[in-house]
């Protein structure tokens, strides 16, 4: 099927949700993919930080061709062995003691909202059920996660929304405790604002609003949905700032593109989640374990973490010199890791489209940001032909 056929077929056939580019993607490796007609492309968007270990990476499918002829679903009314030892591998990277698994970051944070809800009442009596969130933070796209989500662009038209949100402005801790009420059970928080615009805390945030919620009573949840996995140059992100979350969600990267999802927490917490409470067909099944395990693994044993300070570091300074050569173009850059965000005086959608026509993927956030998330196995060499392609677009401007 050339692209024309395939757009077609997508017209005719698929729920119109998304603006899509006019490229049909049919094969990818990693950090390339190229489209029906055998056209190449730089993927440096990776599925919107998904793809951290580039495209079909050989353990990943591996591991899935192997599982998917073994034993591909059943019920979690069973014991899965992948799964467990995914919870425990999960658990020895980071702070947690147990692991919800689901299939997606909205689900993740669905089953976090819950969890605190549960805490809230289970601890501190009926009522207690509000979170904090931050404007211009993303969440998910179900009934409760647009409504964690301070944009209202993606709440329009879904109202009445579910009750038991405050919004406060991102990065201000008197912001924060200014809300808290003695019906807060917890505060709601990514470590790097992705969908608003690769917004970074000042470097006390996190741990101020740790020392907050410690002293209020109330749970600490972070959102790491698009920075865990390696994509900020730690593991998880909050790890850059040595601060311990109650609770803690993760999807994309997880399963490097096959959909997996995971909510973290310890123990004191998660405990009210016990049998009944809520529940996943397809959490963590086996297939989906495999694909995770593999993935993590290969993010410890192949050292990416390590890789991805680096070449980000790399990348943030190409940057700075492109900011240079085009001030009245470039505005405010951001970054850490491999999660990069170029603020632009131009339409973003412009500068968009005009890379895609040179054969580089790249995407847009918040206002008019420009967002890089590249595979994290990408190479300086490919650092490089992004750096050029961008040069080349912004000299028309």
């Amino acid at each position: 099927m050339n692209s024309k056929e395939n757009f077609a077929l997508t017209e005719n056939y698929v729920a119109p949700t998304y603006k899509r580019f006019p490229v049909a993607l049919v094969r990818g490796e990693g950090v390339k993919v190229w489209d029906a007609e055998g056209n190449e492309y730089l993927d440096c968007l990776a599925g919107i930080a998904v793809c951290n270990l580039g495209h079909c990476h050989p353990r990943v499918g591996a591991a899935i061709v192997e599982q998917a002829t073994r034993l591909m679903h059943v019920s979690n009314l069973y014991h899965i062995e992948p799964q467990a030892r995914l919870a425990e591998l999960l658990c020895e990277l980071s702070f947690a003691e147990k692991v919800f698994f689901c299939n997606s970051g909205a689900e993740a944070n669905e089953a976090a909202i819950k969890l605190a809800r549960r805490y809230g009442h289970e601890v501190f009596g009926e009522g207690v059920k509000r979170i904090i969130t931050m404007h211009r933070s993303f969440h998910g796209r179900t009934m409760a996660t647009i409504t964690a989500t301070g944009q209202k662009k993606v709440q329009t038209g879904y109202q009445p929304l579910l009750d038991g949100f405050d919004y406060v402005p991102f990065n201000d801790v008197e912001a924060v405790a200014a809300a808290i009420t003695e019906k807060t059970c917890a505060v709601l928080v990514e470590p790097v604002q992705g969908e608003g615009g690769v917004i970074l805390p000042a470097p006390d945030y996190l741990a101020r609003l740790r020392a907050l919620c410690d002293e209020r009573g109330i749970l600490l949840i972070l959102d790491e949905v698009q920075t865990g996995i390696g994509r900020t140059g730690a593991f998880f992100a909050y790890q850059h700032s040595n601060v311990v979350p109650d609770i803690l969600t993760a999807a994309k990267a997880l399963g490097n593109g096959f959909p997996v999802g995971a909510m973290l927490a310890i123990d004191r917490v998660m405990r009210y989640f016990g049998p009944g409470t809520h529940g996943s067909t397809f959490g963590g099944n086996p297939l989906a374990s495999v694909a995770a395990l593999a993935t993590i693994e290969t993010v410890r044993d192949d050292k990416i973490v390590e890789k991805t300070v680096k070449n980000g570091a790399f990348l943030l300074a190409g940057l700075m010199q492109l900011k240079q050569k085009f001030p009245e173009i470039i505005g405010e850059i951001r970054g850490v890791g491999l999660m990069v965000g170029i603020d632009l005086k131009v339409p973003v959608g412009e500068v968009v489209s005009a890379c895609l026509e040179q054969h580089l993927l790249v995407g847009s956030a918040g206002d008019n940001t420009l967002r890089l998330t590249p595979p994290l196995i990408i190479e300086e060499a490919e650092i490089e032909t992004l750096l050029r392609i961008l040069t080349e677009v912004f000299r028309v401007y």
